[in-house]
């Protein structure tokens, strides 16, 4: 035990990398096995396994097996661990346990953990785990009480109700779109209680413990003087989700007007498209038939689920406050500002340097992907999509990689090479921001010998 906490608080990061691989292999033989298999079903290949065990585990929700399906019971119970464990993160559940065992994290170790969590440096870590914790528990718990009050009037038995609660309450804050119907919640569609209860809880688990720990501690204050109190990130999160959100609404509901939403009436479109908006933020959710929409939606629910949730939340994507931080910086940029300034606070230029990195890492990783994703699957069986091989594929490279966990229905065709694929870039979606983070922040080696500067032409 000694020498597993020391590795666990001298190289946290690396750690992390290691017990999410051995969640997935610990979920990809639970899954195998006789007892996880839905009755009637086929048995599931280790690859089918693996493939869901990952998903679950980085709460992406793409899926080449039905869970309601070919999973049992027992088989559905594994995917839901995963996906609470995936979702508030191993490092956090590991970290808890060692302060409750009463070690005491590294001073490198402890500045990961609060930087991860936006807390000071003088921050009690115990207590702001526990209430990461306590967050996670009391926001499952409302969802799970008011989904098991609307449940009791579809199904018939109260155990169902209370199953399909617990299920998509877990999955839904911790963003991973997993659900107990083969179209997902396309049979919601009309839903105001399960649609506002659901997105209510994606954007609660993607908003992140940082932002919901400063809220907490600044909502007294009044609205003014509450603002001005939160920390810049809390303000970059709160601005970037709702642009986000609102333009994924406005461009959903104008170019699918005459679309799939054109025989709705008018409260149903606006809340389809509310939803739809929200769920690209790497919910994986949905309500209508992804391979309904137009070209453009689909782009525009792309560039969503690209960027993503928030840091330290239970969301993937390259993140909001990145987006934010490089907007800022090329807009002051653009005015011949040499200094980063908002809210009255200056942004360090490592920040922006390394939400720069962070950015081009993910497009890098995206193309990467895309092109491997296209030579395998072009020669195999030819996808009956209206929207083309290259369109789909690119959705789902997104989707994979922003840990969402929608599909144009590409997800079931793919080939062996092509399921491979899928399963890293569900994994790195998850843990690239944090290794990303964690590569920037060590210690700068200054360079012995600086040579002439010489500016390359931009733009």
């Amino acid at each position: 035990m000694p020498q597993l906490t020391g590795s666990i608080v001298k190289y946290p990061a690396r750690n992390l990398v290691v017990w999410y691989l051995a969640l997935i292999l610990i979920g990809t033989v639970l899954l195998t096995l006789p007892f996880s298999r839905g009755e009637g079903a086929e048995a599931i290949s280790r690859l089918d396994a693996c493939f869901t065990a990952t998903s679950a585990s980085c709460v992406t929700g793409l899926a080449v097996r039905s869970t309601p399906d070919d999973f049992s019971f027992i088989g559905q119970l594994i995917i839901l661990i995963l996906i609470q464990i995936g979702g508030i993160g191993i490092m956090t559940i590991t970290t808890y346990t060692l302060f409750n065992l009463g070690n005491k994290p590294s001073l490198r170790a402890r500045a990961i953990l609060t930087e991860t969590l936006g807390a000071s440096d003088d921050a009690d870590l115990k207590w702001i785990l526990r209430h990461v914790l306590l967050v996670t528990v009391l926001s499952e718990g409302a969802g799970f009480l008011i989904l098991l009050v609307r449940n009791l009037y579809l199904y018939d038995s109260f155990v169902e109700s209370a199953w399909h609660a617990l299920f998509h309450s877990i999955s839904a804050f911790c963003n991973a779109g997993f659900a107990l119907h083969n179209d997902s919640l396309v049979g919601f569609q009309g839903d105001i209680v399960v649609n506002l209860t659901i997105a209510a809880l994606i954007i609660v688990g993607g908003i992140g413990f940082p932002v919901m720990l400063d809220l907490n501690k600044n909502w007294r204050k009044g609205l003014l003087e509450g603002w001005a109190s939160l920390h810049i990130h809390s303000k970059f999160m709160l601005i970037g989700t709702t642009c986000l959100l609102l333009g994924g609404f406005v461009g959903t509901l104008m170019l699918e007007w005459d679309g799939v939403l054109a025989e709705m009436p008018l409260w149903k479109k606006l809340l389809v498209s509310g939803f739809h908006s929200v769920t690209c933020r790497t919910a994986g959710f949905n309500t209508i038939e992804l391979s309904s929409l137009t070209n453009a939606t689909l782009f525009i629910s792309m560039l969503l689920m690209l960027i993503g949730a928030g840091p330290c939340s239970t969301g993937g994507g390259f993140k909001v406050s990145t987006v934010m931080v490089m907007a800022v910086h090329a807009w002051k940029t653009f005015h011949g500002m040499t200094r980063v300034n908002f809210a009255r606070r200056t942004i360090p230029e490592i920040v922006t340097q390394q939400a720069t990195a962070t950015a081009l890492l993910f497009t890098v990783i995206a193309i990467a992907a895309l092109t491997a994703l296209l030579v395998f699957e072009q020669s195999s069986v030819p996808h009956p999509k209206s929207q083309g091989l290259f369109l789909d594929a690119a959705f789902e490279v997104v989707s994979a990689l922003g840990t969402v966990g929608l599909s144009t229905g590409f997800t079931a065709s793919l080939s062996t090479a092509g399921k491979i694929i899928i399963i890293m870039l569900m994994f790195l979606g998850r843990l690239g921001p944090i290794s990303v983070f964690v590569a920037l922040s060590r210690t700068q080696r200054q360079t012995p010998v600086e040579y002439p500067k010489e500016e390359p032409l931009i733009g």
